[in-house]
């Protein structure tokens, strides 16, 4: 089969997936359903090979299957072995807890990833980019400062027990955590705006280039 052929037969498979996709408009259905199981089981399954093609062969060819390997590549090789059959004792109840060291390791290192990557990559740049502000624009660098301190102000609760027991967050604390709340309306709204201004130009740009395939 030439690849004029194949092209062609792709272009008509993704304009009958479109259409098939399309018809969840009308009410849910089987074929949709199909569709969407479809493109899950083809992520997944793509999603499998890249894993096995770009981290754990390349892993295993730089640790365990290196030619002659010194100790720190084997010990390295082990440690992901190691974890992972951790994990695969959790579904036997009698030694889930030894899988539990598994899962604590995971969730460490990840917690310890995520709080480096939050703090260099979020905090830092954001206190030098309100420091920057404020030197360029007073006005934009303060709103900038003002929007920051009231959305953190706005998940804390803080709170006093008044001297009927009642426990109630300072006012400072509630004024504070409304104007962070109207910084976070805004930002949502924003956010959602730009979705749905980006999923109805990839939309339309999907359908001019099966209209233009197929009519064309």
């Amino acid at each position: 089969m030439t690849p004029q052929a194949l092209d062609a037969i792709g272009v008509w498979v993704g304009f009958i997936l479109t259409l098939l996709i399309f018809s969840y408009l009308l009410t849910d259905n089987f074929l949709y359903r199909l569709t969407v199981y479809l493109f899950v089981g083809v992520a997944a399954a793509y999603t499998g090979v890249v894993a096995v093609e770009g981290v754990l062969l390349p892993w295993l060819r730089g640790t365990l299957l290196a030619p002659a390997p010194q100790t720190g590549q084997i010990v390295l090789g082990l440690i992901p072995l190691l974890v992972g059959g951790l994990l695969l004792l959790k579904a036997i109840p009698a030694l889930a807890p030894l899988g539990n060291l598994g899962l604590a390791f995971l969730i460490g290192i990840g917690t310890a990833v995520a709080l480096i990557g939050t703090i260099s990559g979020t905090l830092i740049p954001l206190v030098y980019s309100s420091g920057a502000a404020i030197g360029d624009d007073f006005v934009n660098g303060l709103i900038l400062i003002l929007g920051t301190i009231t959305t953190l102000l706005y998940f804390q609760y803080l709170s006093v027990k008044t001297p009927e027991g009642e426990v109630v967050r300072p006012l400072l604390v509630r004024v504070a955590g409304g104007i962070g709340q109207i910084f976070l309306i805004v930002t949502f709204a924003s956010l959602y705006a730009g979705a749905i201004l980006s999923s109805l130009t990839i939309v339309s740009e999907r359908i001019a280039f099966l209209l233009a395939r197929v009519l064309g």
